[in-house]
């Protein structure tokens, strides 16, 4: 059985980031947050960033604004804007490792970060943690689970190590299948 850790994206959610702590706390499993920080600003959405916080769950930064891929806005103080606001915004909250994902709509490639972007990441000393399955829970909000599990099988049959699997706890309706996928 391959060993997979579990992150989710663009969170903190005041409806959907419970109910995903709920279900991960029942079976024991410890996942890493990646929040758009902007949503902090909601005192409901920083209510949940604490009790993820509280839970034991690590957590990283997901940019600001989650508005435009790194590698491709055109703007100079992008990484500022979007990686440094945020990573203030988060605090205490944040993983002392300063975790990091850009946004990419699970695509990797040159527009996931500008040189701007990789200069910030480390002269700030981050991690950038990309992924290895996408199973599309935010396009899909039914079938995701079953799409998930046969990206799994198939990395396993590949010989695959660790895997990496993104949901979005920003999404209510998918997150309904999280018991079952777990």
């Amino acid at each position: 059985m391959a060993e997979i850790s579990l992150s989710f994206d663009n969170g903190p959610n005041p409806e959907a980031t419970p109910r995903v702590l709920d279900s991960l706390a029942r079976r024991g499993i410890l996942a890493t947050f990646f929040l758009v920080c902007r949503n902090l600003d909601d005192p409901a959405a920083r209510a949940a960033a604490e009790a993820t916080h509280a839970a034991g769950h690590w957590i990283g930064n997901h940019t600001m604004t989650h508005d435009v891929p790194l590698g491709i806005d055109p703007d100079p103080e992008a990484p500022q804007r979007e990686i440094a606001a945020a990573q203030e915004k988060l605090g205490r909250l944040a993983h002392p490792e300063r975790f990091f994902r850009p946004f990419a709509k699970g695509e990797l490639g040159p527009r996931l970060l500008s040189q701007a972007a990789v200069d910030h990441l480390c002269r700030g000393g981050y991690t950038c943690v990309l992924w290895t399955h996408v199973p599309g829970d935010f396009e899909d909000h039914d079938g995701w689970p079953e799409r998930a599990m046969a990206q799994i099988a198939e990395a396993e049959a590949a010989g695959r190590g660790h895997q990496l699997i993104v949901l979005h706890d920003a999404v209510p309706p998918a997150m309904r299948h999280l018991d079952a996928f777990l």
